[in-house]
């Protein structure tokens, strides 16, 4: 199944040999802007999501570290002077000394709950009373810090067993260290803390940071416009010169053509057709003077004179056809579609009488067939091509279709080989007129060129 490819127009080269295609080219300001605006946001959002993750995390080592320092203090002050060793005991004395001493000292808005435990796991007092007596295993940190003294501070597990008379009270911050009863026997003395601490201190930290930081973005992107305005009209002036270099590049080939065809033809055309002649007669002489064989490489020689003078006309109705400007397009596809006759190809020319071109059309169209028969007659090993020109409802189609041997057009279109420029000169060329080049092609099968032309 055959593959159709469009081979969207190229105003350009660039060094690598990639193509610049007009609508990557064109300066449109308003998407550049847009673009830059969007690109703006993306970064505020990045800038705004990092602020929030790293203020969350100095709020939370923040509210940890005072969490800490408050446990230290109401287990100097508070729970250390209150505890007994009545109360590893269960002592009724002892607990409504300690529950005395943490509802009138402890908890408050920044302390929702205290628990005191024994190296065992037993809950020796909690304010939460269902909770006294209670035996939950310890975890690694907490046995630790009854052997090797220190406070330490965690979001709190709320999963777990021991806390979930905790759960009502939303996330919560958990401290915990070491307190001595009077005859030198450790407890864990813990404390919890709102997590709603942590969420203000974030906002607080996250106003003071976005401030500074996306006023510094916003007078960034400001300060960019008028430098991108400035970019722009540069690309624009740069494109405008560039489109105005391949403008005359093809208009001083066409020239060219027109010079180097007119040479030949008034010099050597003209200085060989007179040598055939002189060969011819001199032939004619010598078989007068009974110098047949002279006479024989004499006509031999004229003849391939001759036949130079044929390969050299068809040259230059490749180079430059005098019948598109005299005769017409449908005389110079004539006289393009007979040099490809020539070399043994079957070729069939289809034309409307009103292609609805003007001028610089039908120079296009010539063009394109040129370079397309072209590459035909070298690389294709066509045995048949058909060339159709007509008129459609807003364009003039033109199609070249041969039975050749083929490639992988979506290939060659994304790899171009180096050194051939055929295809890529086709394709400015193309685009100079606004038109629109079409090609399908599989390897075995055969290629098919159509060219669109919209009419004036």
């Amino acid at each position: 199944m055959s593959t159709e490819q469009v081979v969207r127009p190229q105003w350009l080269q660039v060094a690598s040999g990639t193509s610049v295609r007009p609508g990557e080219l064109a300066v449109q300001p308003r998407r550049v802007f847009a673009q830059v605006i969007a690109g703006a946001l993306v970064v505020l959002s990045a800038v705004a999501l990092g602020g929030v993750t790293a203020s969350r995390r100095l709020a939370e080592a923040e509210a940890v570290n005072d969490a800490a320092k408050i446990a230290n203090l109401l287990a100097d002050s508070v729970a250390q002077p209150a505890l007994s060793d009545a109360l590893l005991t269960s002592d009724a004395s002892a607990l409504a000394a300690m529950d005395q001493a943490v509802r009138e000292h402890v908890l408050g808005r920044s302390i929702v709950r205290v628990k005191i435990w024994d190296p065992t796991g037993l809950i020796l007092y909690s304010d939460a009373k269902p909770l006294i007596g209670q035996r939950f295993p310890l975890g690694e940190e907490e046995r630790d810090v009854l052997v090797h003294p220190q406070t330490r501070a965690d979001v709190s597990d709320l999963t777990a067993p021991e806390n979930r008379l905790e759960r009502g009270h939303g996330r919560l911050l958990e401290v915990y260290r070491p307190i001595w009863t009077p005859s030198g026997k450790p407890v864990l003395f813990e404390i919890y803390a709102p997590y709603g601490e942590v969420a203000a201190r974030t906002g607080q930290l996250w106003k003071g940071f976005a401030g500074i930081t996306l006023t510094s973005l916003f007078l960034l992107v400001v300060l960019l416009m008028p430098i991108l305005w400035r970019l722009l009209n540069q690309l624009k002036r740069s494109q405008a010169q560039r489109e105005a270099l391949l403008h005359r590049a093809v208009e001083a080939s066409t020239e060219e053509r027109r010079r180097i065809a007119g040479a030949i033809h008034d010099g050597v055309v003209q200085e060989l057709a007179a040598t055939s002649f002189a060969v011819a007669g001199a032939a004619e002489r010598a078989m007068s003077l009974g110098q047949p064989d002279l006479a024989d490489e004499l006509r031999s020689a004229a003849g391939t004179v001759r036949t130079s003078i044929g390969a050299l006309r068809s040259l230059l109705l490749d180079i430059y056809p005098p019948s598109l400007a005299t005769a017409g397009l449908e005389a110079a596809l004539t006289d393009l579609v007979s040099t490809l006759r020539s070399r043994g190809t079957a070729v069939t020319l289809e034309l409307t009488q009103q292609t609805g071109l003007d001028a610089t059309g039908e120079r296009l169209v010539f063009r394109v067939a040129r370079e397309c028969l072209n590459n035909i007659a070298k690389h294709a090993a066509a045995a048949n091509v058909q060339v159709r020109l007509e008129r459609a409802e807003r364009h003039t189609v033109m199609e070249i279709t041969d039975d050749g041997v083929g490639f992988d057009a979506a290939d060659l279109l994304e790899h171009p080989v180096e050194g051939h420029f055929g295809l890529r000169v086709l394709s400015d060329v193309v685009a100079e007129a606004g038109g629109e080049l079409l090609l399908s092609s599989t390897p075995g099968i055969g290629t098919t060129w159509q060219l669109r032309i919209p009419r004036p």
